[in-house]
């Protein structure tokens, strides 16, 4: 199937949502002529807006600049109360089907198959679907940089005595090609400095495409503290493998270019490859691994190559950007990865969470573990929910994350 056509029937799907939509609009402003002109205005704009960015997207920029961000903040909170209107609208007419085929069952002499719309309907929709719109103009608005530090105990009766205590503090998922307000980032890195962890380790994604996007913000980053070191590995969109580059040099000095970077900012780039960190005599190991991700991501990680100096009974902690390789990899491999320290999936940057009751984000679909912590053969897993945010501009009930982990003896 071609792009054009594959474009063209996803565009009539969403008039089709639109034109679905609508009915609950007709129905409770059946006086309020400007409301349902209005309601055609935002989604015709919104329809005509899509075909522009599709008709001059850039490739070798990808879709990242502040016209992309502005339509997917919109799209997503125009779009998303109309699937809640539809599901009101689908329910009425499944019970207005079910009251017209009774009505000719009994030999009904009514003119009308279906009965009419009631409004009472449409109106609850309509402020059904005011419920998310709130909540997505919070994501917007105060949610992307709505920082949580998320604070957690794990113990392990062979983590030597040495480091019986230590603190490390995890951040992921940067994509600091998305960032706009220097205020709240210089916030955030002071918010990390105060949890005055032994280690800062960072999982991947520090930019979205390309290595300039975190030259501006190189000095800030700076700023992170740590006694025992900053480590760092790569994410998928570090490569620069989601835009066209004019030449492969290209492409590779980008990367080069954002090696340098980690290194200005203080971090210790970990590429398939571990270090031991020593106290009293005693040591623990970090192993860094490059993106490994399953279903179409690329698999750069190597972790026999990252553990060729590590000892079967050596304490390993585990940088590993995706969390699918915990599930397919790390979990079941014949040297113990005590702790692995993932991110990627942002928890979609939209669901519900509420501590000990509910947790839940479409993101789960594809991913089984895909936020917090997860414990499987004895080996435990951290899913990051993201520093920063791409695509959509903003988080909806799931906050930016600074973790901070102590490691206990038990």
């Amino acid at each position: 199937m071609s792009l054009l056509l594959r474009l063209g029937i996803f565009l009539l799907f969403l008039a089709a949502i639109d034109v679905y939509a609508f009915q609950a609009f007709r129905s409770a402003f059946r006086e309020a002529a400007l409301a349902r002109n209005l309601y055609w205005i935002i989604s015709g704009g919104m329809l005509v807006f899509m075909i522009y960015l599709m008709l001059s997207f850039d490739r070798s920029a990808g879709p990242h600049n502040n016209l992309f961000k502005y339509f997917m903040g919109s799209f997503v909170l125009f779009f998303v109360p109309k699937l809640v209107i539809i599901f009101f609208m689908l329910g009425e007419d499944l019970t207005r089907l079910i009251v017209g085929l009774s009505g000719k069952l009994v030999g009904s002499n009514a003119e009308q198959f279906m009965p009419d719309r009631r409004r009472f309907v449409s109106q609850l929709a309509l402020a059904a679907a005011a419920i998310p719109f709130a909540g997505i103009l919070h994501g917007i608005f105060k949610g992307r940089y709505n920082y949580q530090v998320i604070k957690k105990t794990l113990t392990f009766k062979d983590l030597p005595k040495a480091f019986d205590g230590l603190t490390l503090t995890q951040i992921s998922d940067v994509h600091s090609g998305s960032f706009d307000n220097a205020a709240k980032i210089n916030y955030a890195v002071d918010l990390i400095n105060a949890q005055k962890s032994d280690l800062i380790l960072f999982t991947g994604d520090m930019v979205n495409n390309q290595a300039t996007e975190m030259e501006p913000w190189v000095k800030t980053f700076s700023r992170l503290k740590a006694p025992l070191g900053k480590y760092s590995i790569l994410g998928n969109h570090d490569y620069g493998d989601y835009i066209e580059w004019p030449s492969a040099q290209a492409k590779e000095k980008n990367l080069e270019t954002l090696f340098s970077i980690h290194e200005k900012i203080g971090f210790r780039l970990m590429r398939n490859e571990s270090l031991s960190l020593e106290k009293n005599g005693e040591k623990i190991n970090l192993v860094g691994v490059e993106n490994w991700g399953s279903g179409g991501f690329v698999k750069y990680g190597d972790l026999d190559k990252a553990t060729e100096a590590v000892g079967e009974k050596d304490f390993n902690i585990l940088l590993s950007h995706d969390p699918s390789h915990f599930e397919e990899v790390v979990k079941k491999f014949k040297k113990k990865m005590h702790l692995t320290l993932s991110g990627h999936t942002h928890g979609m940057q939209f669901g519900i969470e509420i501590p000990g009751i509910l947790k839940w984000s479409p993101v789960q679909y594809r991913y089984k573990k895909w936020a917090g912590l997860y414990e499987e053969l004895g080996r435990y897993l951290y899913v990051n929910r993201g520093f920063g945010f791409l695509a959509f501009p903003g988080r909806v009930g799931i906050w930016p994350e600074i973790t901070v982990l102590t490691l206990k003896r038990g």
